[in-house]
């Protein structure tokens, strides 16, 4: 999630259905702790126990828990990541509000660090080399807590060591890179803030983005691997995604006198920004600025690689009737400095909600039908590493059994709404979920009738409902959708987007994202974090707990049915080169009517006693439908990326990615003959994959 400006220069990322119940890798013996209640193969979701868990979900409790793993600044794989860690065993392994078991898996993996020798350098010279001007090595100590000896100074991971020194990309070619946040990108959309944290929310001067520049997600050693001390590792001279030449953030205050004396042409009015003044592209520095106009910007960067072994924390409660299949809820735990908004935001709703749920597990009053699964990633600063080597060494046994990930990073961005991105369907239990509880604040809405208020869309099947975004790379729910294909979601309070344009919460990545922030201005009283945690958790239970698994597969059918229009914007050309619309119409059909016979089968159980063997069928069509859209295939010059759906679209058709994609490039490859090929081989895949989503759906006895 890398937000910048660019200065001086741009950087050039169907299985067998099981017929019994299995206990998974993620099952405890019987006789572990506490019994579970009577368990039959009927049992459904309690309401009674499901208010209970959002009644018991305390905004307090959640307000210490960030208070404490806020504390002190916890970069992955240091002493205080590793004593998080241990907190998190902990609490899982309390003897009254513990879970059935908690264990650790380490991974060594790539990491990159500056030097604690050779600090990274920004300076002004002159012909001579004199220092004219030098950048903040680090940010200002306004609140005591910047200035630590554990807060690493600012730097862009990954990005090679090296000692560039020029004006602009024009003149000397792409020699480095300077990136800063722009206030304009922000602060609501002003220029420079009248007031800056710890006054007010926005971003001080000195403040700077810390951020990783791998272009891929996992360890950067062993694609598809997962780093255990016996895998295959790539030399990381060859290993690619690196960026190729050395990069450096600074904050805002040194960019303006940087960028507020360079000379040349005036840049484009959309690089233009908030630091008041004209931007320009160079060469050299103005002739009536601060700088000779033949000074140089020399970046000295001197970051170094080094393997290090990250932990993954996961605590299980083991499901009472179908112990083999697992609902995952998860969250990173590392952070660039004290991290309490990006993670631990995040972290201390997990925490609340595996206290009420593993209190009521130790009173032996609730076991979810299904195994639930919380899991701690660490290293995801650094490209979501945690939770790819985890998805790498479970690949099999998480394909077979998992039936979604609920991931709660940042869980509040701002207070005023829900925000929920995820595939499609996630959106009805997400909807059942923030229909039950009431948004905070004194509207007496609920989070749903709150959220429709923000962000709506017009759905043809159900009217105006609230917008469910969809799911990128962002976070550690991209490895479950992207190369597993296990429906998945992301949510999060957020912002009010009529009264601010801030791309994100200001003091991202820095060190002033601190407790105090949390506190005092994004969520005071902690009310967005409950209502986060209330959601998540009636999320969790529902899908843990329900008989039939709430998810709705005909949700599909609108996303399949507006890539289809899209695409038919293309037929005319696509006709010229002898590509035909017609299978991809004919199969976007078989989906939906699968569907709806599907939706109707569940229906007509749900009115009678349905066999447990047809509910545990069902339940499996629907974990698996989306495995279906996986193609290992689609996209050999992406890593990780399979689903043909979800895949990374650069073409400029909202239809099918790879075949947006495609036809993007053969159109403007001309006629191509392998261009046009490679359109009709993308259409096919998406005809495949639609083909074998409506066979999953059907009854199983049918071949």
């Amino acid at each position: 999630m890398q937000w910048v400006k660019v200065l001086g220069g741009v950087v050039g990322a169907a299985a067998l259905l099981g017929l019994g119940i299995i206990v998974g890798h993620f099952a405890i013996p019987k006789g572990a702790d506490s019994p579970a209640p009577s368990a039959s193969a009927s049992q459904d979701l309690d309401l009674k126990i499901l208010e209970t868990v959002i009644e018991q979900l305390d905004a307090n409790r959640i307000r210490e828990n960030l208070r404490e793993l806020s504390k002190e600044p916890h970069l992955a794989t240091t002493p205080r990541d590793e004593a998080l860690v241990q907190l998190l065993l902990q609490r899982w392994q309390d003897p009254e509000s513990g879970l059935d078991s908690a264990r650790t898996t380490e991974y060594e993996v790539l990491l990159s660090f500056p030097s604690g020798e050779q600090p990274n350098r920004v300076a002004v010279v002159n012909s001579t080399g004199a220092i004219l001007f030098s950048c903040r090595h680090s940010e200002e100590n306004l609140t005591g807590e910047q200035g630590g000896p554990n807060v690493v100074p600012p730097y862009a991971a990954y990005a090679p060591p090296g000692t560039p020194q020029a004006v602009n990309a024009a003149k000397y070619g792409v020699a480095g890179v300077l990136v800063y946040t722009d206030p304009k990108d922000i602060n609501d959309g002003k220029s420079l803030p009248n007031e800056t944290f710890p006054h007010s929310w926005c971003l001080p001067p000195s403040g700077v983005e810390r951020g990783s520049y791998f272009e891929y997600f996992g360890d950067p050693l062993t694609p598809y691997l997962p780093a255990t001390p016996s895998s295959f590792r790539l030399n990381s001279d060859n290993a690619s995604g690196f960026p190729p030449i050395p990069i450096q953030p600074i904050g805002f205050e040194d960019a303006q006198v940087l960028l507020c004396n360079l000379g040349g042409n005036l840049a484009p009015a959309d690089w233009q920004g908030g630091l008041g003044c004209d931007y320009n592209l160079g060469p050299g520095f103005r002739s009536n600025g601060i700088f000779p106009e033949d000074g140089q910007v020399n970046v000295s960067v001197h970051n170094r690689l080094e393997l290090r072994n990250s932990s993954n924390v996961l605590g299980i409660i083991r499901g009472a009737v179908e112990p083999d299949r697992y609902v995952l809820y998860g969250n990173h735990r590392d952070s660039w400095v004290h991290g309490a908004v990006d993670p631990s935001t995040g972290t201390a709703v997990l925490l609340e909600l595996s206290r009420v749920l593993g209190t009521l597990l130790k009173k032996g009053t609730w076991r979810p039908r299904r195994s639930i699964v919380f899991a701690s990633w660490g290293a995801e600063e650094f490209g979501l590493i945690g939770s790819t080597e985890f998805t790498e060494e479970f690949f099999s046994k998480l394909q077979e059994r998992a039936v979604a990930y609920i991931n709660v990073d940042i869980s509040v961005f701002a207070n005023a709404t829900l925000r929920v991105q995820g595939t499609p369907p996630i959106q009805s239990v997400v909807f059942s979920a923030a229909k039950q509880i009431s948004a905070p604040g004194s509207s007496g809405l609920s989070i749903y009738d709150n959220w429709i208020r923000y962000y709506n869309r017009s759905s043809s099947v159900y009217g105006l409902v609230p917008s469910v975004g969809t799911l990128g790379a962002g976070s550690d729910y991209a490895p479950f959708i992207h190369f597993l294909g296990i429906s998945s979601m992301d949510i999060a309070y957020t912002y009010d987007r009529s009264k601010t344009s801030a791309r994100i919460y200001p003091t991202y990545h820095t060190a002033f994202d601190t407790f105090d922030y949390v506190d005092k201005f994004l969520d005071p009283g902690f009310s967005s974090h409950q209502a986060v945690a209330r959601t998540a958790g009636s999320v969790l239970l529902r899908l843990s707990d329900s008989l039939f698994l709430p998810l709705n597969v005909s949700d599909y059918s609108e996303t399949l049915r507006s890539f289809l229009q899209a695409a038919e914007d293309l037929r005319v050309l696509l006709e010229q080169h002898g590509i035909s619309l017609g299978p991809l119409v004919t199969a976007v059909e078989r989906f939906e009517g699968a569907a709806t016979a599907f939706n109707q089968r569940i229906a007509t159980l749900q009115e009678g006693t349905p066999d447990p063997l047809q509910v545990r069928m069902i339940n499996d069509q629907l974990m698996l439908l989306e495995r279906t859209f996986l193609n290992s295939q689609a996209f050999p010059e992406e890593r990780y990326y399979s689903h043909v759906l979800w895949a990374p679209r650069t073409g400029s058709v909202a239809t099918f990615p790879g075949l947006s994609n495609a036809y993007s490039q053969a159109k403007n490859a001309g006629h191509e003959p392998a261009a046009w090929a490679e359109v009709q081989r993308q259409l096919s895949i998406v005809v495949a994959a639609l083909e074998g989503a409506a066979a999953t759906l059907r009854p199983v006895a049918d071949l």
